[in-house]
């Protein structure tokens, strides 16, 4: 640790201060370092379908801190090397005050890859927040032994690293980790990372044997946590991806493409890589809304989601399949109401007043006239059957016919029998 010490005085890290990041990892500080990979060109199938970029013209994560709690990021990575893009974190599985910005595994790379890498010319590959921040912060430098054995991590360095993100303000906390037991430790950082309004996201596990039993899982089974299972390119649950009602929602995890180390990418499997296509999606949501405390961050992503396989609220798809546009978009009119022209009150037209004024007169005119003429022309026959009629009798009122004193009889006629009388 010595030397880490020293290599790291000759080593001034300069990562989140606008400045080129310097992050190799310093001398003895990687057990097996992991080799740069080539660029992959082609366009991942987990980013053709979330499509991340119909939300940017409206959030891009912009102003948002995500800690990704891991093995480092390394931060020259072509694209994650954009000033101010990967802080200089903090290192709390060496001691000696390195920072986190350096990684020897890829597997924190890769994590901070899906959540906020630059696209680039030519490579098919970005992250889901592209503006936002990452804060890295090194738990661990191995996820495997020397046999391929699963290494555990120490839960103190954990829980230092969750409660050294959230009072750095991270409004997003990435955990793509998980394990059978409960820490306590782990419990109350994540409780503290809750209490100052961080969302914190972690991986469901890996380590489901059949599809009916379900295993503990934490960090994801604590409260305030946001567990994510895995699914793959068909929608079906990736195998091993765990069951449990704290699976929340579901994120692409079967053979997604991640940056590595150094440079290039590779394919990866697992929750550990489903979880940051949430957290990044976290990010975007909390850059459009930052209104929204986590918890409704949270509740509006699963009302957001894509419906899933399992429906509704299964132990193994939660809410469903994570969907960045409309978690961004939904409810949000990103158009300003136009602005109405001020009025301006026109002049009356006085010769078109008056001309309107003397055709509803003329016409009024008319209707009258019409009136007297028909008037006219009915007096005029009845005055022409009444004249002669009353010369003849001279004038003299003539008598009514007399009404007979008994009525008429109208005698019915015989009646006739269809059936003859027997």
């Amino acid at each position: 640790m010595a030397a880490v010490a020293a290599v790291l005085a000759a080593t001034a890290l300069r990562v989140g201060g606008g400045a080129a990041a310097d992050a190799a990892p310093p001398a003895g500080a990687c057990h097996d370092a992991e080799p740069a990979h080539p660029q992959v060109q082609a366009q991942p199938w987990a980013q053709q379908t979330l499509d991340p970029d119909r939300a940017w013209p409206y959030s891009r994560g912009a102003g948002v801190l995500v800690a990704v709690v891991d093995s480092g990021v390394d931060a020259d990575h072509p694209q994650l090397r954009a000033p101010g893009k990967v802080r200089a974190g903090r290192d709390f599985f060496l001691t000696g005050g390195l920072p986190g910005a350096f990684d020897c595994v890829s597997h924190g790379t890769g994590v901070a890859s899906i959540i906020a890498a630059d696209p680039l010319p030519g490579v098919g590959f970005h992250g889901i927040a592209p503006d936002a921040q990452v804060l890295p912060v090194r738990i661990t430098d191995r996820d495997f032994g020397d046999q391929g054995e699963t290494l555990q991590i120490n839960p103190d360095a954990v829980a230092n690293g969750i409660r050294y993100a959230a009072d750095q303000g991270a409004k997003v906390i990435n955990l793509s980790l998980a394990g059978h037991s409960d820490f306590p430790v782990i419990r109350d950082a994540v409780g503290y990372a809750v209490a100052r309004d961080a969302l914190v996201v972690a991986a469901a596990g890996n380590g489901q044997q059949d599809t009916t039993a379900e295993l503990p899982s934490y960090p994801a089974a604590y409260d305030g946590v946001l567990g994510v299972g895995a699914v793959d390119i068909d929608g079906a649950r990736m195998s091993g991806s765990q069951l449990g009602r704290y699976v929340g929602i579901v994120a692409p995890g079967a053979k997604v493409l991640a940056a590595t180390r150094v440079d290039g990418h590779a394919y990866v499997d697992g929750t550990s890589f489903a979880a940051p296509f949430v957290a990044g999606t976290a990010a975007l949501v909390r850059a459009a809304w930052p209104q929204l405390t986590a918890a409704q961050v949270v509740q509006r992503l699963k009302a957001t989601a894509s419906p899933a396989r399992g429906g509704l609220g299964s132990a193994g798809y939660g809410a469903g399949l994570v969907n960045p546009y409309r978690a961004v978009t939904d409810g949000l009119d990103p158009n300003k109401p136009a602005a109405l022209p001020a009025y301006v009150p026109q002049p009356p037209d006085l010769p078109l007043l008056h001309r309107i004024a003397q055709e509803e007169h003329t016409a009024t005119v008319a209707k009258w006239l019409t009136a007297a003429a028909i008037g006219g022309i009915v007096l005029a026959a009845l005055t022409a059957a009444v004249l002669p009629r009353g010369r003849r009798r001279r004038w003299r009122a003539s008598r009514a016919t007399r009404v007979p004193t008994e009525p008429i009889v109208v005698e019915p006629p015989e009646q006739v029998f269809l059936i003859s009388e027997p």
